[in-house]
């Protein structure tokens, strides 16, 4: 039975030369379907006026020695990494809530990555060519995604020398403190297990992390133009960058879905 191995048992380490996100708003309703069992949709409004919005976030990342937590760096692996991730809540009996992302699709430039990746997680791998180059003078940061069903290409430039820059101009955020809120990766990642009914909490693990918002120039985002947010208008939020982190994740926990133990 697949769905046992995949429940994040190894805790991984790695270090993020660098992590830019992008975070698109878009109406709640079109989001909610996408969100399973046991989550709900983490939502904001900057006013009662206004309509009621989720977000995902699109992640590009380039690590350096990735590899179970237990061995040294030397045996870690050099990958790129995008993802597009919900943001949501989970809540337990005992009232606590907790803030995580749910994982839509991922893309790698790694076989091995690939591979190893949806054995023993969820995060719904898949084989693309990504490359990303920081300008000699280090103002800017490209990345370009070549996924091979065509339906998550993606090519960014990030001004680094901007930050801390303005919120994008049609961003729905009243400020960069709402902002900051929805600057992913969050603490949490959420995985549903329909086979038990469960939820599977992965808690991230960081060091020095201080993400900053950058402008960005999107030239191409396929993502939103197949499968269920087609058709959708999303806009972009904000986008921060943070560079030359350790990072991590501990194995991963079952919960009921309504939030008890397992």
């Amino acid at each position: 039975m697949r769905y046992l191995l995949q429940r994040h048992p190894i805790a991984i380490k790695a270090h993020f030369a660098h992590s830019l996100v992008l975070t698109y708003a878009l109406s709640a309703e079109a989001l909610r379907p996408l969100v399973p069992p046991g989550l709900e949709l983490d939502t904001y409004r900057a006013t009662e006026q206004d309509p009621e919005l989720g977000f995902v976030a699109a992640a590009l990342v380039d690590t350096r020695a990735l590899r179970p937590a237990r061995l040294p760096a030397r045996f870690g692996g050099n990958f790129r990494l995008t993802g597009y991730r919900i943001f949501t809540r989970f809540r337990t009996p005992g009232g606590r809530t907790m803030r995580g992302l749910r994982i839509l699709r991922s893309d790698t430039d790694s076989r091995l990555m690939s591979l190893g990746g949806n054995a023993l997680t969820r995060y719904n791998y898949r084989l693309a060519r990504i490359s990303s180059q920081l300008n000699a003078g280090g103002d800017t940061l490209d990345f370009r995604v070549d996924s091979a069903d065509g339906q998550a290409d993606l090519q960014v430039r990030a001004h680094l020398h901007s930050a801390p820059a303005p919120l994008p101009v049609a961003s729905p955020f009243a400020d960069q403190h709402a902002a900051r809120r929805f600057a992913g990766p969050l603490p949490y990642t959420f995985e549903h297990e329909p086979q038990t009914r469960s939820v599977v909490i992965v808690k991230a693990f960081r060091a020095h992390w201080d993400p900053q918002p950058v402008s960005v120039d999107v030239h191409r985002l396929t993502f939103f133009d197949h499968g269920p947010l087609a058709g959708t208008r999303p806009v972009l939020a904000n986008a921060f960058h943070v560079a030359d982190v350790d990072y991590g994740w501990h194995r991963g926990l079952r919960r009921a879905e309504n939030g008890g133990l397992r």
